[in-house]
């Protein structure tokens, strides 16, 4: 139940994990892929999760076919603008958007800084379109180890001024965080914001690392932080807010069912949990479809519901005045 005069702020969005099945098709013919069907409904099992995968892994192995359409840098700038558009149809009024540019750039051997210009470029078109607010984070993508991090993480930085925060994701059983302390020492060097996937297959430690070396603000999915009570003591203590993800989890595998997905644990003692989608491109979702799921069928309370949308926006990464503005905006909007 989304408070529509309150703002609706998602955190928690992979721009390459969120293109259209529609753009995969089109783009497949354009620049004529061997795609592995002949119509949307033959290609929708190749790209989109029905089912519980083995593991995160897994599940990202779906990202195949978002990121084969990746042909040139006209192809990211247009998935970029279209994930603005999206997210505006869904009724955001800020989003988040995260993306890795060497990820986008692997499969057709792009250049990530270029990469990166064509997705801050899109997403400014969307913006220009559509009037919501967009920040976005990069992203290190850990399973191509410290070495390759070290060249997405200055693609990024050649077009700092575009980009509020820095994320980690990707293997985290096989490459901890440790293993990047310095490319987030010099990512806050430069002011920006820190976010973190941990705890999503490995334990409450990895949050810890993420939070006491890697300097995050937020954690991505933190789903192991509710073994550890000292550890959730510290997430309300001291305001780090956990980017909650629902369907995903239950598509990993990483969570049996919606009903013991740990979001109403976190809600209960206090933590600013919020609601995302992680990749609706792949979960086939929307926000509007997390938030019906969390009041129908992972146990929150319509209580539970409205705070975890006021969480979203107090741990966004905004000023105190860009929060308040996106809070009056919407009361006008609303007629109130």
């Amino acid at each position: 139940m989304i408070d529509s005069t309150y703002p609706l702020c998602e955190l928690h969005r992979h721009l390459d994990g969120s293109v259209r099945l529609s753009t995969i098709f089109e783009l497949g013919s354009k620049y004529h892929l061997h795609l592995p069907g002949v119509s949307l409904e033959e290609l929708r099992p190749y790209v989109q999760v029905s089912d519980p995968q083995p593991g995160v892994m897994a599940f990202i192995q779906k990202f195949e076919w978002q990121t084969c359409v990746m042909v040139d840098t006209s192809a990211c700038k247009r998935i970029a603008c279209e994930s603005v558009l999206d997210a505006a149809e869904e009724g955001l009024d800020y989003i988040e958007l995260r993306f890795s540019p060497l990820f986008m750039a692997e499969t057709h051997g792009l250049d990530p800084v270029q990469v990166t210009a064509a997705v801050i470029e899109g997403v400014e078109e969307g913006r220009q379109s559509t009037g919501i607010s967009v920040n976005l984070i990069g992203i290190i993508s850990r399973t191509y180890g410290p070495e390759k991090a070290w060249r997405e993480l200055n693609a990024l930085l050649t077009h700092k001024q575009f980009i509020i925060g820095l994320d980690l994701a990707g293997d985290e059983a096989n490459y901890p965080g440790d293993e990047f302390v310095d490319h987030f020492h010099k990512a806050r060097d430069v002011g920006w914001h820190i976010t973190v996937h941990a705890g999503e297959i490995m334990g409450a430690s990895s949050i810890w690392q993420a939070l006491r070396q890697l300097g995050a603000e937020r954690i991505g999915h933190g789903l192991s932080a509710v073994t550890d009570p000292i550890l959730m003591d510290h997430l309300v203590e001291n305001r780090i807010g956990i980017e909650c993800n629902l369907t995903s989890n239950v598509q990993t595998s990483v969570v049996t069912d919606y009903i013991v997905h740990p979001l109403r644990t976190f809600l209960e003692q206090g933590i600013l949990a919020s609601i995302n989608t992680d990749d609706p491109g792949i979960s086939n979702v929307t926000i509007a479809h997390e938030y019906d799921v969390a009041l129908n069928r992972a146990g929150l309370t319509p209580e539970m519901v409205h705070r975890a949308q006021k969480n979203a926006l107090e741990t966004a990464f905004l000023t105190t005045k860009e929060k308040e503005n996106l809070i009056q905006k919407k009361l006008l909007l609303s007629g109130l």
